[in-house]
């Protein structure tokens, strides 16, 4: 009833784009934060300003991935290098934290605003799952995924979490590193090979490869699965309603 093989007894999510509808959310952020910085360095330089484009830029350089990393990578496509600077750093300095700082604070801010939509397939998915004893965990890069689950009501929905928190402290790499997940199946005592992945970034599907894990559910929701599929998905969905 499920869709996956008989031999998953664990389910590992993803959050952002597969539980909650706060992919838009990051979306605009990175693109803002980008933005206004990619329009002082041509002031500065006397560049052509060219914006981040909140498809192709976002799903190549920063979904799935940590915070740092996304910055770090979408600016090197751009051949900007940039100190790494500190934690500290003021929101907006041109450090990969101040960079990094000023896109959670757009984050936070909208959260604050608007809330968070949880998608109803999923909800809808999650509850069967753990209703036939399935165990369940939430997997994400994102530094504010205690207070996204908060928001959409959802923090019950899960028996372990590993988000930005816990790979730092626990000296994870991220997606498309397979490390996040691999420590989520640990929490839950599941070998990978038992665990279903749930993934709509490219990293993610990835990861999900990478680890070994018994399956892989891509969720496409911007149109790329068959990106999806040639990064690690077994299976590809619009929705996770679409399994039941």
């Amino acid at each position: 009833m499920l869709g996956l093989p008989e031999k998953i007894v664990a389910c590992l999510f993803d959050m952002d784009g597969v539980v909650t509808r706060t992919a838009v959310v990051h979306d605009a952020a990175w693109k803002e934060m980008f933005d206004d910085f990619l329009r002082q360095r041509a002031a500065q330089t006397g560049e052509k300003f060219v914006s981040f484009d909140a498809v192709q830029d976002y799903d190549t350089y920063v979904d799935g991935k940590p915070r740092l990393e996304g910055t770090r990578s979408f600016l090197r496509s751009r051949s900007v290098e940039l100190p790494d600077g500190t934690p500290d750093d003021p929101p907006g300095t041109a450090t990969i934290w101040g960079l990094s700082n000023r896109k959670n604070d757009l984050v936070l801010e909208v959260l604050a605003r608007d809330g968070v939509e949880v998608y109803d397939g999923s909800l809808r998915y999650i509850t069967a799952a753990r209703e036939v004893g399935m165990r369940t965990a939430i997997v994400s890069s994102s530094a504010n995924t205690g207070q996204v689950l908060e928001a959409g009501g959802v923090t019950g929905l899960f028996d372990a979490r590993v988000d930005a928190h816990v790979a730092d402290a626990k000296g994870l790499q991220g997606k498309p590193a397979p490390d996040t997940f691999l420590e989520a199946a640990r929490q839950l005592g599941v070998d990978p090979a038992s665990a279903a992945v749930f993934e709509d970034a490219l990293a993610g599907v990835q990861a999900g490869h990478a680890g070994n894990f018994g399956y892989v559910v891509g969720v496409d929701r911007v149109g790329q699965a068959a990106a999806l599929r040639q990064h690690g998905a077994d299976v590809v969905v619009a929705d996770l309603g679409e399994l039941l």
